[in-house]
């Protein structure tokens, strides 16, 4: 059977997910070039080609993950509904209860993004992006009367810093905080965040 012939980005692509599981199984530190071309079937040499170094091949992966997070977000926030129902399905994806993947991940590069200062702007900029669609969506509730909120940037702050948070306990400590109570906190904050009841939160549905 041939060999299908991938294009440059479509192997880039494929090397990057391939960099990516890698790094949520066994941390960037034990990361090998070679645990990622094993991973495709493919030639130490055809990894560096694409990625002259390990610590340049870590930064893209690191970054095309948060380009993937960020397009789910828009797509979550870019719904035709009001703005409560956007911030919730976000906010609800986000938590470490709902569906977004790679939590293992992000813990692991906020880790190195201490000493790494490539990984800290890509972690930086992932980080003031998504406060930043959240505020959008907390303001434009705000203008359309739908929640009151004096301070859209900073309940952005507060409700992200709880949410990494609890998925650090969640990740690093399994069975720390159930998933039943890790959403009820979820769901306490961000109301509060709104100026509404919990239970305003649950009326609308998804």
């Amino acid at each position: 059977m041939a060999r299908v012939r991938l294009s440059v980005a479509e192997r880039r692509e494929d090397l990057l997910r391939a960099a990516i599981q890698q790094i949520q199984e066994r941390g960037v530190a034990a990361v090998r070039i070679s645990d990622v071309a094993a991973t495709l079937g493919v030639s130490n040499a055809l990894v560096l080609y694409h990625f002259s170094t390990k610590e340049k091949l870590v930064a893209a992966a690191f970054t095309y993950a948060a380009e993937d997070d960020l397009a789910h977000l828009r797509k979550l926030l870019g719904r035709r509904t009001t703005a409560l129902r956007r911030l919730r399905a976000a906010v609800r994806w986000y938590a470490p209860t709902g569906q977004a993947k790679g939590w293992r991940l992000w813990i692991e590069g906020w880790a190195v993004a201490l000493r790494e200062p490539a990984l800290r702007d890509v972690t930086g900029d992932l980080d003031r992006r998504w406060k930043a669609a959240i505020a959008e969506v907390v303001a434009e509730g705000v203008a359309a009367g739908e929640f009151s909120c004096a301070d859209p940037a900073g309940a952005a702050l507060r409700l992200t810093a709880l949410l990494d948070g609890l998925a650090v306990q969640m990740t690093a400590y399994p069975g720390a905080v159930s998933r039943a109570r890790t959403q009820e906190w979820v769901d306490d904050a961000l109301a509060r965040e709104l100026g509404l009841a919990r239970e305003a939160l649950t009326s609308q549905g998804d």
